[in-house]
């Protein structure tokens, strides 16, 4: 019998676990190629790690989502239609932010747009 409330017990943690969203915090980031011309070699620094994509033709969208360990500064990285090398600093971001991230390339600059709390 006590075996058996152990086990409900258990049980009803276990779903009230589930609903309260139990959930790492992450960052949803967006880069968004605004240029007009492809762009080649996108990279994105932020604490600890980077993301990154080949070739980001005009208008297109890469989408990647990833967890802050740590603190520091970011940054974009890219090589436009013309093989010119840019970089563009970012927010400082640290651990626990969690929110929507867009950088936006517009040619030989870069916006950023953050909703992290």
């Amino acid at each position: 019998m006590n075996r058996m409330r152990l086990l409900a017990g258990a049980g009803v943690v276990m779903v009230l676990a589930g609903v309260s969203g139990c959930r790492s915090p992450y960052v949803q980031a967006d880069v968004k190629n605004a240029s007009g011309a492809t762009v080649n070699l996108v990279e994105v620094d932020y604490p600890s790690a980077s993301f990154g994509v080949q070739s980001l033709a005009p208008g297109a969208e890469f989408h990647y989502r990833f967890k802050i360990l740590g603190e520091g500064e970011t940054q974009i990285l890219w090589t436009d239609a013309a093989e010119k090398q840019h970089t563009v600093k970012g927010p400082s971001l640290h651990e626990g932010l969690q929110g929507p991230l867009m950088v936006t390339i517009t040619g030989a600059t870069a916006t950023w747009e953050t909703q992290l709390h």
